[in-house]
């Protein structure tokens, strides 16, 4: 009861109702501003295919006439039998069955036309969520990595992606409301002409079914929408509780206890809200119902009443009768699938919201070429930045010029910013201090996808992508990845051709465990085909990012040794712990709590006798 008089109080004005941890209560005002996203979904669905769409759009508004003409033909046949029974012999009943026929055409073709519309509704709804995952795919590509760090975003996010599936029912309901207020208006006009009252009554019975509905939508979707972040925990406990990326870890640490009971107690506090939520929901419409069955039964007994003075005929009462329960169920569907019809709408915004969500780091107008071949190299000018929602440094005040041609190694100790340097570089952040500049322009004057086409990156973290041999290592340059010649040559320079060649399907093997006859690399293994995808870059500058901390000390000497070696006209930026590889760089740059500390050769540093020195000795001596 309280919940309900909340309700009324908020939809006539008369005070707030109270909001808790998990729910954004939404008044009837922001149901039907959520309308608003309509016209651009269904925007979409007409670009998505034209023909479906209008052939659902004038199928709806042919059957929307059906039932009113089924019910006055069945009029005329009931008031044809009643006229022949009272005649002493019946020689012509050719009207009758005519009568007859004109409804079993009636009823076939509506047959018809519901198995073509819901033929229409499946094929455009798989269309349609195709087509809304590419766009989501497409937009997210566009974003900045910062917004991927981001909880809210991930939230938008995950909202986003659930609304690419399932939009046809939407769709079908809007669909459904348009037909469905045709068929009301004609029913309406035939009530109307017996007896006008009999509408009113209509209405009166109707209404508190149709607010209860609304309340309970709105109450709906603040549920899940004040519980997304916890659904998107709950569905990454369910991942990481049964995946083979994880089993070993879980077994050995013995996590399965911990994250079946963790994921229990969340599970379980959703499922008390929602519970609850869904014993008010269907107490209140039991009652709201009822009331709406005793308004049909108050109407239908005046129907009688008057049949039974014979002021209508036996026909005109079957007649009103069906066409006021027809009525009374159309407009409870209408009224009902308005409140459904603007919570999906709530969702779809979500789905819109996302894609209002714009680039901070982007190409500016008139952008500037890369120059081909880079002449002066890259030059870092006082460089600070901040990881976003954080106040600690990851870099402040370096500056140094990486040559064209140089190979330069980045040291440090972790959390020394090495890794965030290069993300800079390669412009997936952009400082809050100072410039980079490439050939003495500011980096962000340049064409940002040709920048990023002209920088290979092989981070530490690299993603073992469940695909084809021949496809992970078309990834540095997916646009070649029907170059065959190009992909071994690639495989070749990175070492990566021995594995391959021990695979049962080579090049075509399908690597990892996800998809049937997928084979699985070791750690060294699978750091040799992502290398494969930097040297299928062809760019002027290579980065490579701790990509080889899975290989023994020998293994990556030789990978090293054959980088430097395919690599002495380009510019290159390394990243890695163990010296003996380091020493192979024209300079080493030094990093200490994202400042720099030193840059020099191996020789320059080593007579410092400062931090490189020291990280230098501490590691050779643990070889004595």
């Amino acid at each position: 009861m309280q919940g309900m008089r909340k309700f009324w109080y908020r939809i006539f004005g008369l005070g707030k109702p109270r909001k808790d941890k998990y729910t954004k209560d939404l008044s009837f005002k922001e149901n039907l501003h959520a309308l608003r996203a309509l016209p651009p979904f269904f925007k979409l669905i007409w670009q998505t295919n034209k023909q479906l769409t209008f052939a659902n759009i004038v199928l709806r508004i042919i059957k929307s006439g059906f039932p009113l003409a089924i019910l006055y033909v069945g009029k005329l046949i009931i008031d044809e039998v009643v006229r022949l029974t009272q005649l002493s012999t019946v020689d012509d009943m050719s009207y009758m069955w005519s009568v007859l026929l004109a409804e079993v055409v009636l009823v076939v073709v509506l047959a018809i036309i519901t198995r073509l519309l819901g033929l229409i509704d499946a094929l455009l709804g798989d269309l349609f969520s195709n087509e809304s995952s590419v766009r989501l795919i497409e937009h997210a590509a566009k974003l900045d990595l910062p917004q991927f760090e981001n909880a809210e975003f991930y939230d938008k996010l995950e909202r986003a992606r659930r609304q690419t599936l399932g939009r046809v029912v939407l769709m079908a309901d809007v669909l459904k409301q348009a037909e469905d207020l045709i068929t009301v208006s004609f029913l309406a006009a035939g009530l109307l002409v017996f007896n006008p009252w009999l509408i009113l009554i209509l209405v009166v019975a109707v209404i508190p079914v149709f607010l209860s509905e609304t309340y309970f939508n709105q109450k709906s979707y603040s549920l899940v929408l004040g519980w997304t972040a916890e659904r998107r925990e709950l569905d990454y406990l369910r991942y990481i509780g049964a995946n083979d990326e994880t089993a070993k870890e879980i077994k050995i640490f013995g996590l399965a206890d911990f994250i079946k009971k963790r994921f229990a107690n969340l599970a379980d506090k959703y499922y008390q809200a929602n519970k609850s939520l869904a014993i008010k929901r269907t107490v209140w419409g039991l009652l709201f119902n009822v009331l709406g069955d005793l308004g049909y039964y108050l109407a239908y007994a005046y129907i009688i009443w008057q049949t039974a003075h014979g002021k209508i005929s036996i026909g005109s009462l079957t007649f009103l009768a069906g066409s006021f329960n027809r009525l009374r169920q159309l407009l409870q569907g209408i009224l009902s699938r308005f409140s459904t019809i603007a919570q999906r709408a709530m969702y779809l915004q979500d789905f819109f919201d996302f894609f209002a969500i714009q680039p901070e780091i982007r190409s500016p107008k008139n952008a500037l070429a890369i120059p081909n071949p880079i002449v002066q190299g890259f030059t870092f000018d006082n460089v600070g930045f901040k990881y976003p929602n954080t106040d600690i440094w990851a870099l402040k005040g370096v500056s140094f010029t990486l040559k064209t041609g140089e190979k330069l190694a980045l040291v440090g100790e972790n959390g020394a910013g090495k890794t965030t340097l290069v993300k800079l570089l390669a412009r997936m952040y952009d400082p809050n201090e100072g410039r980079i500049l490439l050939d003495g322009i500011d980096i962000k004057l340049y064409d940002l996808t040709a920048l990023r086409q002209n920088i290979g990156v092989i981070f530490q973290d690299f993603v073992r992508f469940q695909m084809l041999v021949s496809e992970n290592i078309a990834i540095g340059k997916i646009d070649e990845r029907s170059n065959k010649d190009k992909i071994t040559h690639a495989a070749f320079q990175s070492l990566a051709n021995d594995v391959i060649e021990q695979l049962p399907n080579g090049y075509e093997q399908m690597l990892g465990r996800r998809f049937e006859g997928g084979v699985e690399l070791s750690g060294g293994q699978w750091q040799k085909i992502a290398l494969g995808r930097a040297y299928m870059r062809e760019a002027q500058l290579l980065i490579l990012d701790e990509p080889t901390a899975a290989l023994d000390a020998r293994a990556e000497y030789e990978v090293f040794e054959r980088f430097s070696d395919l690599t002495k006209e380009k510019t290159a930026v390394l990243i890695s712990h163990r010296f003996s590889t380091v020493r192979m760089a024209d300079r080493i740059l030094v990093l200490k709590n994202g400042q720099k500390i030193a840059i020099g050769t191996h020789e320059e540093l080593m007579q410092e006798k400062g931090l490189y020195a020291e990280l230098f000795n501490l590691q050779a001596a643990g070889y004595k």
